[in-house]
């Protein structure tokens, strides 16, 4: 299996990209539901509960990991990486969903250290809508800037907004949220309008069309969950031993594990929605 990690339902939006895209490895879902949000967590905070969770898939049978949290990718990605997989049993491996996004917006795939002279000139202004740690480690901005050092990274922190998508808030009152995050972000964009827009929260593809609507007609507005299915369908082909098949059947749910570590009635119903069929978690913790 692959784990795929979110701190709630947000990855959720990931995981059904991911299940439609490769029906081959079966999947387990993990939510900690318990700890939910880690948008306005401390930073060792969102790093601990990461690499608990992360340990639980491992127990699992997971050898690939997928952390669809744009928060826990962001503050415990790099940290993980470095210091505590290495400690880990050999032959594991965590991911990210921020390279997949940085990717396209720079042009210049990931396992280039430095831009090449030649390659196509990307977008001048990139606005980032993202939880407010997300923006407050200034990951998109870094990662953009290694691969970019022209482009300008617009940073807009959304408060509030993935409580309102978690809850089903009615549409005027999410629209109203995404307007003034937009307006907000407008009034910092040197032509008054970004060239590119990132969705740097796996909750946010669910309210894309108030961003659409919010945003200047032609602003593109990148699909995280469907870069992230391409990114990992490419690592695969690059790694196949992550990929035996053992799941069959994950397109259609039967090679995927729901698991969470507070869920009850409530929780399942809002997964539900996000995944967009019926979830039925298994307790864990």
């Amino acid at each position: 299996m692959i784990g795929v990690f979110d701190s709630g339902n947000g990855g959720l939006t990931v995981l059904r990209a991911l299940a439609g895209r490769l029906p081959g490895p079966g999947f387990a879902y993990l939510g900690d539901h318990a700890n939910a949000p880690y948008g306005d967590r401390p930073a060792e905070a969102v790093y601990r509960l990461t690499v608990e969770n992360v340990e639980r898939l491992f127990g699992l049978g997971c050898r690939l990991v997928l952390l669809a949290c744009n928060t826990a990718s962001a503050v415990a990605l790099r940290r993980l990486q470095r210091h505590w997989l290495p400690g880990v049993d050999g032959g594991r491996r965590v991911l990210g969903v921020l390279v997949p996004v940085v990717e396209p917006i720079t042009l210049v795939p990931w396992q280039v250290n430095a831009p090449p002279s030649d390659r196509p000139t990307p977008p001048a202004t990139i606005g980032v809508f993202a939880t407010p740690r997300t923006v407050t480690t200034g990951a998109f901005a870094y990662e953009i800037g290694r691969r970019a050092p022209a482009v300008t990274v617009l940073q807009q922190a959304c408060p509030g907004l993935v409580a309102a998508i978690e809850a089903d808030a009615p549409a005027a009152e999410i629209a109203g949220l995404v307007a003034g995050f937009v307006a907000a972000l407008q009034e910092r964009c040197p032509a008054g309008r970004p060239d590119t827009v990132v969705l740097g929260c796996t909750h946010f593809p669910l309210v894309a069309d108030a961003f659409a609507a919010a945003l200047p007609a032609g602003v593109p507005i990148l699909d995280q969950p469907r870069l992230v299915a391409d990114s990992l369908e490419a690592y695969l082909r690059r790694h196949p031993d992550f990929d035996d098949g053992a799941g069959g059947g994950a397109a259609e749910g039967g090679g995927i594990r729901f698991l969470s570590t507070g869920c009850n009635g409530a929780t399942a119903a809002v997964a539900s929605r996000f995944f967009g069929r019926p979830v039925v978690f298994e307790r864990v913790g």
